[in-house]
């Protein structure tokens, strides 16, 4: 049964940014995602769609329109207060501790939640010291499939794997909403099989915002898609809808 609902969980309207040069990069930009979706954010390179997320998260601030979550205003907040708010992302790049373990990643993001701006003084302190903490990191790993690397460095590990950990470390603020930018970017076939088999489970549990190019991954994954062109959602529809839509394949899918 799905999990949809009518009032949205994220609600963004007539959203506005420009960069310093003049250039739109998001402009009359309006969506919505609701508890339980799924939906893709799919268009060409510099159609806004990484700027859209950084409006969400706090990164940047939109210069016209409203970004809300669970009914509450966004604009204006800091990163960290959006993210304790319920909304965890990941980067295009990975951003992550290669000289630390992947346990003592996934240590610092839970005390992060736990700790706020005290997170690094804590991660010095004794792991019995801090109750609880141990077998959260244990389960974070255990549900990205990193239980059997969680002593290695994370420079150790594969570009897959560092995307599995980034996915620990956005889950250990407890999101209620994912924003994943460009997950398989980099990624060998296998790789991204492994990772769409790990997204199929997430989104059982989360809404998600996928900003994908790999359009095998979006139509697998995504219960609704919104294609993003020159800063603004020219469709929205099923993958069977925006499959068909000829302005759709005119400006990204090709015509073929």
């Amino acid at each position: 049964m799905s999990r949809i609902h009518a009032i949205p969980l994220l609600d963004i309207r007539q959203v506005y940014k420009a960069y310093g040069d003049g250039l739109l990069a998001n402009q009359n930009l309006s969506l919505s995602v609701s508890p339980g979706e799924t939906r893709a954010v799919i268009g060409p390179n510099g159609a806004g769609k990484t700027t859209l997320i950084n409006q969400i998260t706090g990164q940047l601030r939109p210069d016209r329109g409203e970004i809300r979550f669970n009914g509450h205003l966004l604009n204006g907040r800091p990163a960290h207060a959006v993210a304790r708010m319920g909304i965890g992302r990941t980067f295009q790049r990975t951003n992550l501790l290669e000289a630390f373990t992947v346990a003592e990643n996934v240590r610092l993001a839970l005390q992060s939640r736990v700790f706020g701006d005290r997170a690094l003084r804590s991660f010095f302190r004794p792991a019995d010291a801090l109750p609880g903490l141990s077998q959260g990191v244990a389960e974070l790993l255990e549900r990205v499939g990193l239980d059997s690397r969680a002593r290695d460095l994370v420079e150790t590990l594969s570009h897959g794997e560092k995307r599995q950990l980034e996915l620990a470390l956005a889950l250990a603020g407890d999101p209620e909403l994912l924003l994943l930018d460009e997950p398989m970017a980099g990624m060998s076939v296998e790789e991204t099989r492994r990772l769409t088999m790990l997204l199929h489970e997430l989104k059982r549990h989360h809404a998600i915002v996928l900003v994908e190019h790999d359009m095998d991954t979006v139509f697998a994954l995504a219960d609704t898609i919104s294609v993003l062109v020159y800063g603004t959602v020219i469709a929205t529809g099923t993958a069977a809808e925006i499959r068909d839509n000829p302005e759709v394949r005119d400006a990204y899918l090709g015509t073929e």
